[in-house]
């Protein structure tokens, strides 16, 4: 593994000039190590941020100016939604759409995700990248294995990096991954500026990651097929949804009582929040969004455990009608 630096300055050259790093907020060596190797797997420049609505953030912030709008992809994950109402006092303006069909007209900023959490659309790129405003894609579920969308004439991509970037539930980060220079120089300018900077010790643990990401990937992809097509023929299943592409899934059941009792009725997939993990997770969604998704709608996220355990775990769940777990 490459080194972990903890430091905060270096000293500066015999000249009395900062070198390439001089002050963490402005840069770091395992940070910057970290970013190189994102970089390269997405094809552009990558900044780390603390987390992903930390890099949601500062590229709002560093792009708009008060009364621009931002198009954003309906039915996408809810805390980007939350991250951006945030900004109303900045008035950052908000208009949701179908992203599998063209951006509305006159916004200056256009937000998709690849698939969209929970609902897992995928957007229309070529439609999208039509458009004049820049185009940001939120490709955490997908990752770069699945999908590249800066060679799709995207702008910016965004991680939470917290998922499979990472892959192991210990380590928060977000990202952002630019395809022009100047856009990048801008961002960082902003990073700098503001703060919103990664630590070293998530940034090596990215590191880590990134070496095993393609391996856990295809293998979450493989298992998350797996237990779709497997929920398709099951009669609680009432609606399954599935892109095709990497570790998420989502599926409907009767109601948010028949929801509660599957999610806390299984024993080797664990009832938490998050994804992207070597752990399998289920949780109802409505804890968190309310009337944005259905009452039953459970999302699943497929870790590395054998697939056939898993279904058999979620099947006896969905025929359950006793107690939770201990």
């Amino acid at each position: 593994m490459e080194p972990l630096d903890r430091s905060t300055i270096w000293p500066y050259d015999e000249q009395g000039e900062p070198g390439e790093f001089s002050y963490q907020r402005f840069g770091s060596p395992t940070v910057a190590a970290a970013e190189a190797a994102l970089g390269e797997l997405d094809g552009g420049t990558a900044l780390l941020f603390p987390s992903g609505a930390g890099a949601t953030t500062a590229l709002v912030l560093s792009l708009l100016a008060p009364g621009d709008t931002i198009a954003l992809v309906g039915g996408g994950y809810y805390g980007t939604g939350l991250t951006l109402a945030a900004l109303a006092p900045w008035r950052i303006r908000v208009v949701e759409f179908d992203q599998t069909g063209p951006p509305p007209d006159g916004v200056q900023l256009v937000w998709l995700e690849a698939p969209s959490n929970p609902y897992l659309t995928m957007p229309d790129l070529e439609a999208a990248v039509a458009h004049p405003a820049p185009v940001v894609v939120d490709s955490t579920v997908a990752t770069p294995i699945n999908l590249r969308p800066l060679e799709h004439g995207a702008d910016f991509v965004l991680h939470s990096a917290t998922k499979y970037l990472a892959g192991h539930d210990d380590a928060l980060l977000g990202a952002v991954i630019c395809r022009d220079a100047a856009a990048t120089r801008e961002l960082l300018t902003f990073r700098s500026r503001t703060g919103i900077v990664a630590a070293p010790d998530p940034a090596w643990l990215l590191l880590r990651s990134l070496k095993t990401l393609e391996l856990r990937v295809r293998r979450q992809g493989e298992t998350a097929a797996f237990l779709a097509e497997r929920l398709r023929a099951h009669p609680a299943a009432e609606t399954v949804r599935y892109p095709g592409l990497g570790g998420l899934l989502s599926f409907d059941v009767a109601d948010a009582e028949t929801a509660r009792t599957v999610e806390t009725s299984t024993r080797a997939i664990v009832n938490a929040t998050s994804l992207g993990g070597v752990t399998t997770f289920i949780e109802s969604r409505r804890r968190w969004e309310g009337d944005r998704v259905p009452p039953g709608l459970l999302r699943v996220s497929a870790g590395l455990e054998d697939a056939e355990t898993l279904w058999a775990d979620l099947e006896q769940a969905l025929a359950s009608r006793g107690a939770p777990r201990d």
